[in-house]
Order: structure tokens, then C-alpha cells, then sequence
């Protein structure tokens, strides 16, 4: 098979690190792959085609901050690529995030159409069927389920415009764009995303779910000099991770938690901006964000607790990361965030609850990590391994020609 995979970011963040894995797949396997990308610079990953320039980033950017109209620009960006893409002739063609300031939606879409080619479509969010926004459980937003009729009402949110709300039209030109491919079938990673899929306009098609995976010859208890160079060799450490600490993923709590915990007890959190590290109390360490997977793993492996404080998410790797490194997690039960999670690798608890989360975290204080390492692990070789998932895509590739 030769098979064209089209995202955001190549081998950055969660979907960048599930678009090489899938390559790297392939490759073992003797299929051809290759990885489309709009932004940033490819890592780990060869045989790669850029989409467009970042001038075209830059313009498309302009056209969503001052007219809500994300996804409609880099038109030249997008024409040359469908140039490219039909001179490589792919027999499968494997979307997943297509918004990211890189692509054109509608002229994408209507190629698709023409090519009639076998489509699957991985949505790592909810963008793709609302008039904005990529998420809508924190703020009530139902302009997804509502035909258009009403404006999101997170406009500034991500992706972020100034001054127009255009939601209503957004909402109708992806309707009329994303519907109608002959042979297109969608992915989700989470039961909950396949639930709000199947109440919306992408309903026509089937869906598939496939749960995230990630390495597990880089996710695994890793031993690292961390707590020594930070002079945290006897204090209980509590880590939370994200790609951008917006307020969906629950920065807020961290701070409230902050205020409660005991003179042994340290947060650590990775992916803050050096803004947002400025603002930090003195019991939490901030740090910026890194593509460093294996210093990612060291981080997870010296921490005695992973806790996913998000509002609203799709089946979020961190935690399969962390349970792989032997770390427990405790997380909101929210989106898809509580799937992979049980009561042998953490614990789910209510949203916004700061009080059950100090229970559960002093919890696993008391008994100790070490009680949960082993079970962590053993979870994740049975569940998590990106060979394993992963193989779940080979399989609907070859079922779809």
C-alpha cells in the first residue's frame, strides 16, 4: 500500500507522535508512507512533504483572527499540494487534524471527492463538526447539534477570532464540504468522540474506534538524575503535562491544589509558558515544553502521581504515558480521559472535585507508587503498545481497498 497521511504538526504533541507511529509502521511492513504536514519542522519521521510556506500560515492565521473563517485560507498552499498528492497517487489517504492554519477544507475535500479514493478520517477533536470550536463540554457551546442556527459562543477560543463571529456560515460550508465522500470512514479514539460523532452531520459514515497507542520501548520506567538536579530527592511529586496550558486543561486547580499541599508535596508541570511560569507559587516548578520524549519519560518515571486535570478532552496520551512509566493517575472523568483509566492504574474522579483529589492523591501517598508500578506496566503492555493499536489502521486500510 502506499498510503498518504495528512496532519497539523509531524512527530510534535500527541496526534504529531501518532502520525509517526503509524508511519513507522508501515515502513516495517513494506508499505510506502508518506507524512503531509502544514506546521513547524518534521522530528523522527523521513519521507515528509510540507504543506505550504509560513507565509501561508501566517495569512491563514489573519484570515481566522479578523473573520472567523478557519480552515477557508491557504488556497495556493493547498492547490499546489493536491498537485503534488495526485502525482503520488496514494491508495489510502489518512486525514487527521485539518485545521492548524495550513489547508483549505473545502478545496481539499472536494479533490477527495473527485479522487474517490479510500478516506479515513481520525478526529482528535471535535472541530470538524462544529461552527468553531474544537471543544464544547467545558462551555456549554451547542452551535454543533443546533444545524447552524446559533453562533459558538467561543469565538476567542481556538481557534481564536478577534473580531467576527462567522460560526453559522463556518458550520454550513463544513457540512456541505465534509459530507457527501463516497468512501470515507472516521476514527475515533475514545467511546465518548464516537458518541457526539454519531449525533452530529458526519452521522452517514461509519465509524471506527481505535484507541491512541504510544512506544512503549520509549515509555517505560526510565531512571533519571531529575529529582537530584531540582533537590527533590525526598519530597512526594505530583506532575501534569500538557501541550498548551489553556484554561480547559484545568491550570486553575493546579494553582488551587497548590494552596493545600503539605511541605513534602511538590507540583511539577511541563509545557507552561515562561509567562505562565512567572505567575507559578513557590510548590510548583514549571517547565516549558518539550519534544524530548525520552526526558518525557524520565519526567513521568520520577514522579510519584500523574494527575489530568482537564475539563475537556478526547482519550489524551499523557495518560497512557504515564501508566507506562509505572505512574498512577488520577484524572477528572471528562471526554474520554477516564477510559483508560481503572482502578488498578488511578483513579476517575468528579470534575472540579479539589477535595476528592487530595483524598485520592494522599491515597496513593500513603500506600506508596510502588504498589501501583507493577500493575501500571502490565496495563500498558497489554493495552497500550502503538504496534498493537496501531495495527487496528493497517487492518481498515486493507478492508477499504
Amino acid at each position: 500500500m502506499k498510503v498518504l497521511q495528512i496532519n497539523s504538526v509531524c512527530g510534535v504533541g500527541s496526534t504529531g507522535r501518532i502520525v509517526t507511529d503509524i508511519h513507522a509502521i508501515l515502513k516495517r511492513q513494506g508499505h510506502e508512507s508518506i507524512v503531509a504536514f502544514g506546521r513547524g519542522e518534521a522530528i523522527n519521521c523521513d519521507n515528509t512533504l510540507r504543506i505550504g510556506k509560513k507565509i501561508d500560515n501566517y495569512t491563514h492565521v489573519i484570515k481566522t483572527r479578523i473573520f472567523d473563517k478557519h480552515g477557508f485560507g491557504s488556497k495556493r498552499a493547498t492547490k499546489n499540494f493536491i498537485r503534488i498528492v495526485k502525482e503520488l497517487n496514494p491508495d489510502i489517504i489518512h486525514l487527521h487534524n485539518i485545521h492548524g492554519y495550513y489547508i483549505n477544507v473545502e478545496m481539499l475535500f472536494d479533490y477527495l471527492k473527485e479522487a474517490n479514493k479510500p478516506v479515513v478520517w481520525t478526529l482528535h477533536d471535535c472541530w470538524g463538526f462544529t461552527g468553531h470550536c474544537a471543544y464544547f463540554d467545558f462551555s456549554g457551546c451547542n452551535c454543533w447539534k443546533l444545524n447552524g442556527e446559533h453562533k459558538c459562543i467561543q469565538k476567542t477560543s481556538y481557534p481564536a477570532s478577534i473580531f467576527l463571529n462567522n460560526s453559522i456560515e463556518n458550520f454550513m460550508r463544513k457540512r456541505k464540504a465534509f459530507t457527501g465522500v463516497k468512501n470515507l470512514n472516521i476514527v475515533t479514539p475514545s467511546k465518548w468522540l464516537a458518541s457526539l460523532v454519531k449525533q452530529s452531520f458526519l452521522n452517514e459514515y461509519n465509524i471506527n474506534i481505535i484507541n491512541n497507542g504510544i512506544d512503549l520501548e520509549v515509555f517505560k520506567p526510565t531512571n533519571s538524575n531529575f529529582r537530584e538536579k531540582y533537590g527533590l530527592e525526598n519530597k512526594f511529586m505530583i506532575l501534569g503535562v500538557a501541550n498548551i496550558w489553556d484554561q480547559r486543561k484545568g491550570l486553575k486547580y493546579f494553582i488551587e491544589l497548590s494552596s493545600k499541599l503539605k511541605d513534602d508535596e511538590v507540583i511539577l508541570l511541563v509545557g507552561l509558558t515562561a509567562k505562565q511560569i512567572k505567575k507559578l507559587p513557590n510548590n510548583i516548578i514549571g517547565i516549558s515544553r518539550t519534544n524530548n520524549i525520552k526526558e518525557l519519560a524520565e519526567l513521568y518515571s520520577e514522579s510519584n502521581v500523574f494527575v489530568n486535570l482537564t475539563l475537556e478532552d478526547n482519550y489524551p496520551t499523557t495518560n497512557l504515558e504515564a501508566i507506562a512509566c509505572g505512574t498512577p493517575v488520577i484524572t477528572f472523568d471528562t471526554g474520554g480521559s477516564g477510559e483508560s483509566v481503572d482502578s488498578q492504574t488511578g483513579f476517575v474522579i468528579e470534575k472540579g472535585n479539589i477535595e476528592q483529589l487530595i483524598q485520592k492523591i494522599r491515597y496513593i501517598k500513603d500506600i506508596g507508587k510502588s504498589n501501583y508500578v507493577d500493575r501500571c506496566t502490565k496495563k500498558a503492555i497489554a493495552n497500550f503498545g502503538s504496534d498493537k493499536t496501531f495495527e487496528s489502521y493497517l487492518d481498515l486500510y486493507k478492508q477499504l481497498l
